[in-house]
């Protein structure tokens, strides 16, 4: 049972998705915009600034020089 509730929530390990036709897009887990998502939080470059302006996201803060 927990291997397809795994399955349901990571479509690139989708038992029934043929292997080689079309390339999973990697989509904002927020918004679902499937265009400037940065992998290591999973999130859009729109989504990343609100919630980083925020202070939703520990460790980042604004650049000033």
């Amino acid at each position: 049972m927990a291997r397809l509730d795994k399955n349901k929530k990571d479509p690139k390990n989708h038992p029934m998705l043929p292997r080689d036709k079309i390339r999973v897009r990697l989509r904002c887990k927020i918004c679902g915009r499937p265009k400037a998502v940065y992998r290591k939080f999973g999130i859009c470059r729109i989504c990343f600034r609100n919630l980083a302006s925020d202070g939703l996201i520990p460790g980042v803060t604004k650049a000033s020089w």
